[in-house]
């Protein structure tokens, strides 16, 4: 089984490079990895060297998700073990073209396909003492060997659905995978009990940590005075990570309701082509952060974010927050709005996200289908102030009740 997985590998490897020649995210990936081992090896040795340190913790992320899934886990280690050299890897392009610089990593890293000779290669120059996987990273050639030398490896964050191949009757190889971490962190006990079913004790539910994180987020206020004069006194609908299919619905009601709200819109891809569609759609009332005057922002409509790493910060100037991606392949991430005590609005496509479905369960967060639905429950929590607050009090109730899970897991990992 274990050489089909690295032939595997290595087609998927192949079907990059083809996809390369006219996919730029594609091409990213390749030309990233491209000298990586012998790069990698230059700069843990003169890390190494610089700081007369030798002890390394590892930690590996598929993208930009998970990075902010185990970002306050990284930042806690350092902390509290600062003799430690910490190495960041990514597996995907939106992951590290924006986390390259992290300061809260010394090394920051592709991780090498996943073939026996690379992760071989890849753990002899590193020599972990300890390594951190967040949430989904299941790597066969990089886990066994890591098993093999005795190195503590954790799975943190982690959640499990029936319909994953674990639970299959042809499950048993990628159980081994499970099987070899040295301790399994999941975010909750329908994942502790689905690994407990087949045979998997070594499991605590820590939690999840992307809630330490946007606590942490929320608790630094930082100013943007061209959205301050913006919003006013006004009803405050800030739209995240939105696509098309979101913004369609969006622009309609704002349309429709020019002197009831005013909206912070932040496009899930910031491209040109898009802003400028974008704009067209709200008919003269929307201005581009960029170009917008602090003197004069306030008799626009609609503020639209044409930056990225500012939404996680907007959120709270809002009164009410609209989370895109629901349309699609899924919607993102709705804590970074629920810790700043505001009912969440999003698409119906959100079953996959525990959060979500909590949150529209206990009344916090509501799911709509079309503009009617939009519509409705705008209407409502503008007319109906008491309605507004109680969702807005469940959704920080949530948010803050769930904190902690970083420390949970350092008070549980051996530490070499």
């Amino acid at each position: 089984m274990s050489f089909i997985y690295s032939l595997g590998i290595l087609l998927y490897g192949l079907t990059i490079r083809l996809a390369a020649l006219f996919n730029k995210k594609a091409a990213l990936w390749v030309n990233g990895r491209k000298n990586v081992l012998p790069e990698l090896a230059s700069s843990v040795k003169e890390i190494s060297i610089r700081r007369n340190q030798q002890k390394l913790a590892w930690f590996h992320c598929a993208s930009l998700g998970e990075f902010e899934q185990g970002r306050p886990l990284m930042e806690s280690f350092r902390a509290e073990h600062p003799d430690y050299i910490i190495l960041l890897t990514f597996f995907s392009p939106s992951g590290y073209e924006l986390r390259k610089n992290y300061s809260g990593a010394d090394l920051v890293f592709y991780l090498p396909l996943d073939t026996p000779g690379n992760a071989s290669r890849f753990l002899e120059i590193v020599k972990p003492d300890i390594a951190f996987f967040i949430k989904y990273e299941f790597w066969f050639n990089y886990l066994r060997l890591l098993q093999v030398a005795n190195i503590p490896h954790y799975l943190v964050s982690a959640i499990f659905r029936a319909n994953q191949h674990f639970f299959k009757w042809y499950g048993d190889w990628p159980r081994n995978i499970l099987k070899g971490f040295t301790h399994i962190f999941v975010q909750n006990e329908y994942s502790r009990e689905l690994l407990e079913f087949v045979g998997i004790t070594h499991v605590t539910v820590s939690g999840d940590t992307r809630f330490d994180r946007v606590v942490e987020i929320a608790g630094v206020l930082k100013d943007f005075p061209i959205v301050q004069n913006f919003t006013g006194s006004k009803f405050i609908m800030v739209a995240g990570s939105t696509w098309p299919a979101d913004e369609e619905l969006i622009a309609r009601f704002m349309l429709d309701n020019k002197d009831q709200c005013k909206l912070i819109i932040a496009p899930h891809e910031i491209r040109e082509a898009g802003i400028t569609t974008l704009t067209s759609r709200f008919g003269g009332s929307a201005i581009r952060y960029s170009q917008a005057d602090p003197g004069s922002v306030s008799a626009y409509q609609v503020l639209i974010i044409d930056s990225i790493g500012m939404l996680s910060q907007l959120y709270r100037y809002g009164t009410i927050a609209y989370i895109g991606g629901g349309f699609g392949s899924g919607i993102h991430n709705t804590l970074e709005a629920a810790v700043y005590r505001m009912p969440v609005i999003f698409g119906p496509n959100h079953n996959k996200f525990q959060e979500a479905t909590e949150l529209v369960e206990r009344k916090g967060a509501f799911v709509i289908h079309n503009y009617h639905d939009l519509e409705k429950r705008l209407k409502e929590f503008l007319d109906s102030p008491g309605k507004l607050s109680t969702a807005a009090a469940i959704c920080s109730t949530y948010v803050n009740k769930r904190k902690g899970a970083t420390q949970r897991i350092l008070d549980e990992v051996n530490i070499p």
